[in-house]
């Protein structure tokens, strides 16, 4: 973890035991301004880490905790979060929990504070050096979890930020060297490996080495090794081949397809390394299953539900890619009769558009859970399928994981039991989540299910809009109070953020059953026969609009 220490002091002269005392006896932070108190949080943190203190580490946290209760400015409450992610992440360090384990509640809180620290305002307000820490902290977090797909973009937008900031560099090629071993794509892990690769070798380049921290090199030089071992000198060096693909026959298809690159949409691991023409295809499939008809679904069964979250998935995309492009007003709407509420509303072909590219991508993440109680024989009632509480016995938290989850060693399966951490539930042991949106997400496809969502054009001024000075008698008559109010901008932005985690579990999805599978395979008698039955692919021609 990168460092949250700012320049020393004079007391820091004195033995760091004596320092550790006299910041963790204190009882509270009167008598310090803001910035004092986070200078005294950012040193107790580090010294904590540092002399294997965990009392110390806890006391930090209370003594943020009372920071943020004051009225503070949006850098310093970015900050504040900052070094609370970092207190929380040295606590898991401290704690002697198998790195492994499924629930790591420390870890919990890590990935939290550090999210909140980057929203908002306050994070304008950073130094690039911190901003690319926090950055850089989530992917290392996010990956250890299991949660490949967007680990990879933290360091690629704290790379943006600081193009030398090797820690991310480093970190991203380590960690694409596990996600490459996980594709069941031989051309596809070998080109992952190469970019690995390329980012291990520019960490440890005389120039990125001065900026690594602590002993990570060792971790990037045993990568460096590995995958020199696996690949040939002659593909390493060779320029890797990515572009030179077609991205379509028509304008239109290009500029569609260019866009889903750019936002890393398409259903293949390739679109992780950057927007390359070589990954403009969905083409992530399943690997080969074996399965028991008489224990559970078949073959074509488990083939064709992942068939179904696909088309799904790429189908709220090409909604969503539409919705936010309108150019002109569609034939569907003309002559059609509206009032003008005075809120500047957005209604048109577009705008439902994109709210049915959400209801879509958000129903995906159940049926993934259908997915997965089918595949690995669950035998949670249809009914209680939900994504956020299938991984527990009884569906409670409280009960603790199911024994297929408990002690199992499948990394991307762990990765979408994580993703299930971001989703709100109004039940208990689920109303905590990772994402600090997930309330908000929740109530947003509540309303488009079951009630009214309305969204608004820049115009408005927003829910604390006064008409112009108007009575409040007059304000509450022209208040819409039966909707949920959103502009449309930051619904089309939640939207997108959605569908990229919808993709995320999608490819988590299928590498964890490509990692099953091959663990069934393992413990299968070498002797037992396998009926085989081939598969073909379903043609373009038949998908007729």
């Amino acid at each position: 973890m990168t460092g949250s220490r700012p320049p020393r002091d004079r007391g820091e002269a004195e033995e760091p035991e004596a320092t550790f005392g006299r910041y963790s006896t204190r009882t509270g932070i009167d008598g310090l301004d803001d910035d004092r108190a986070l200078e005294l949080a950012g040193r107790l943190t580090d010294l904590s880490l540092d002399l294997g203190r965990r009392e110390g580490l806890e006391r930090t946290v209370k003594l943020i905790e009372e920071l943020q209760t004051r009225d503070l400015s949006p850098d310093r409450a970015a900050v504040s979060h900052y070094f609370l992610g970092n207190a929380w992440g040295n606590l898991r360090s401290l704690s002697g929990r198998n790195p492994h384990d499924w629930e790591q509640p420390e870890l919990e809180h890590e990935v939290y504070h550090h999210r909140v620290a980057l929203l908002g305002a306050g994070v304008e307000g950073l130094e690039q050096r911190r901003v690319c820490q926090i950055l850089t902290n989530l992917g290392n977090t996010m990956s250890q979890v299991g949660r490949s797909v967007e680990a990879v973009e933290y360091w690629d937008r704290a790379l943006t930020e600081l193009p030398n900031f090797s820690m991310a560099r480093g970190a991203r090629g380590y960690h694409l060297s596990y996600y490459a071993r996980y594709l069941h794509d031989p051309g596809h892990e070998a080109l992952m490996l190469k970019f690995a690769h390329a980012d291990v070798e520019e960490a440890l380049s005389p120039v990125g080495r001065r900026l690594l921290e602590g002993r990570s090199h060792e971790a990037f030089e045993s990568t460096k090794t590995y995958i020199e071992g696996y690949l040939s000198t002659e593909y390493l060096l060779a320029d890797p081949e990515v572009e030179g693909f077609t991205l379509g026959d028509s304008e239109e298809e290009i500029e569609y397809r260019r866009w889903c690159l750019d936002n890393r949409l398409f259903l293949n691991p390739l679109n992780d390394l950057g927007p390359y023409p070589v990954a403009a295809v969905d083409v992530l499939v399943l690997p080969t299953i074996v399965t028991n008809h008489e224990e559970g679904p078949s073959g074509p069964s488990i083939l064709g539900l992942y068939n179904q979250l696909k088309q799904e998935f790429v189908s709220a995309r090409y909604l969503y890619y539409e919705g936010t492009r309108p150019q002109y007003t569609h034939f569907s709407d003309k002559d059609v009769r509206l009032y003008d509420t005075f809120d500047h509303p957005a209604y048109s072909l577009a705008v439902e558009k994109t709210k049915i590219s959400f209801r879509m991508a958000y129903s995906i993440l159940d049926k993934v859970a259908f997915f997965l109680n089918g595949y690995l024989g669950l035998g949670v009632p249809d009914a209680k399928v939900y994504f956020r509480t299938i991984w527990y016995e009884d569906q409670k938290k409280a009960r603790g994981l199911a024994p297929a989850f408990r002690e199992a060693e499948n990394w991307p399966l762990r990765g979408l039991f994580w993703v299930s951490k971001d989703l709100f539930e109004n039940e208990p042991g689920f109303r905590d989540a990772l994402e600090p949106d997930a309330r908000e997400l929740k109530e947003i496809r509540h309303a488009l299910e079951h009630r009214y969502l309305k969204l608004h054009e820049v115009f408005w001024p927003g829910p604390g809009d006064d008409y112009g000075g108007a009575s409040p008698q007059a304000i509450a008559a022209l208040k819409d109070s039966l909707a949920v109010s959103r502009y449309r901008r930051d619904f089309e932005a939640k939207a997108l953020r959605l569908l990229k985690l919808v993709r995320a579990s999608l490819i988590y999805l299928c590498l964890a059953v490509h990692r099953e599978e091959e663990k069934r395979s393992n413990e299968r008698d070498p002797k037992q026969e396998v009926p085989m039955m081939r598969a073909h692919f379903f043609e373009d021609v038949r998908k007729l609009s």
